[in-house]
């Protein structure tokens, strides 16, 4: 297989964030983000990252649909000389939010894997279809490219039934698709695997807590390689607190609102999904925020983020208990690689765990991989960068150039 490029599209229902990437080298080509689709305000900004010293560009105006979006990218693609004609590209990868139990490897995508992602549709309403509109732009632009799902429940198809089952009727579950799924599978899947080699390991003799921690957050128990629990469930509402999430509830909250405050369905998701978590405790959802509001002694972020850090040290102890074992402990996405007082607190008073942080170590600022944690811990804490698109471009090569045949690879 001669062809090494990968364009990376994760497609959301007003923006499409790609890449372009060099699987020789793993090399990033250009990376740029469409954003606000179909308002007049659309914005899009690209950055080549080939020509030493290529400047970022960035236009704005209506950009009425995802087609006229990708064919904007393919615009400026082609002005690098990287136009999506070329005969070096390989594959376009796609993030695949909603893949349900059937779908557990990366997949080339055609008519049956379409119907079945837009069957997953009803658990996943706010990102299949967005998903599913992206895929199908690519596939006008380039129809004789493979296109190949990569989907961010994947990694957690390995978890036990025990832990993917909720505890309600058997049939209703299973007529209805109500299970455990979970979600950021690809960055899980890296992040581990990263850790893993930060020890000098194979993934397949560690075993490791990963926390991502962004405005979204969700954590996972790995266990040599697999995924044997995660905190989102059914949908990316559960388990953590994140920025405008509620994270893990009662669930007869949702029949008390409706019967007492009279809210509707929609209303209730709403307010679950958009106006809780950090955001509803604190009005703000930005870790930085909430720390300098901290800084000059507001209460009501202090207490956002005592809540925050409660659940978190819940489902580290939760999943310290589900492995027997922790070798590492990973923090990763945006609050979890750059919020120090955030790896602080997670970890404070369980030195009995085997978890001991060295506070210069974890002050440092660093785009790599690096140990936070004190010699004298016998878990190592670290914080691991993750790269969601070089796992996804990484599956996407790897499964198209094992199709090309060992000939051509």
């Amino acid at each position: 297989m001669t062809a090494s490029r990968v364009l990376v599209l994760n497609s959301g229902s007003s923006s499409v964030k790609y890449q372009l990437l060099d699987m020789r080298d793993s090399s990033r080509l250009a990376v740029g983000l469409v954003e606000r689709i179909g308002e007049a305000t659309s914005r899009l900004v690209h950055s080549p990252l080939t020509g030493g010293g290529a400047q970022r560009r960035e236009r704005s105006g209506p950009i009425a649909d995802h087609d006229a979006a990708l064919k904007a990218v393919a615009e400026e693609l082609t002005q690098d000389g990287l136009g999506l004609d070329s005969p070096e590209l390989a594959a376009i990868g796609h993030r695949v939010v909603h893949g349900g139990l059937r779908f557990t490897e990366p997949t080339v995508i055609d008519e049956d894997v379409l119907a079945e992602v837009e069957r997953l549709v009803p658990v996943a309403p706010l990102h299949n279809p967005a998903n599913i509109t992206g895929i199908r732009t690519a596939q006008a632009l380039r129809p004789d490219l493979p296109q190949v799902a990569v989907f961010d429940t994947a990694f957690h198809t390995t978890m036990p039934e025990a832990a993917a089952r909720y505890a309600i009727d058997v049939e209703t579950a299973d007529a209805h698709r109500i299970r455990r799924y979970g979600f950021h599978g690809t960055s899980h899947a890296y992040v581990s695997r990263r850790t893993a080699a930060l020890l000098g390991k194979d993934p397949s003799e560690v075993n490791v807590i990963v926390l991502h921690l962004g405005n979204g957050a969700s954590a996972s128990a790995v266990a040599g390689g697999r995924c044997v629990d995660t905190s989102m469930g059914l949908t990316p509402l559960e388990g953590l607190v994140m920025g405008t999430r509620s994270g893990d509830i009662d669930p007869a909250v949702t029949f008390h609102l409706k019967r007492v405050a009279g809210m509707s369905v929609d209303d209730i998701d709403q307010l679950l999904n958009k106006r809780s978590g950090l955001l509803g405790l604190c009005g703000d959802n930005d870790m930085r925020e909430i720390r300098r509001r901290i800084d000059e002694g507001d209460e009501r972020a202090r207490l956002a983020f005592d809540i925050y850090i409660h659940r978190l040290r819940k489902y580290i102890g939760a999943y310290y208990a589900v492995l027997g074992r922790v070798d590492a402990i990973a923090f990763t996405a945006g609050v979890g690689e750059n919020a120090a007082p955030v790896r602080e607190a997670a970890v404070a008073g369980l030195e009995e765990l085997g978890l001991v942080l060295d506070p210069e170590r974890n002050a440092v600022r660093s785009d790599e991989p690096r140990i936070i944690s004190a010699n004298s811990g016998r878990v190592v804490v670290a914080v691991v960068p993750t790269d969601e698109e070089m796992e996804i471009a990484q599956q996407t090569f790897s499964l198209v150039k094992s199709l090309s045949g060992p000939g051509n690879a």
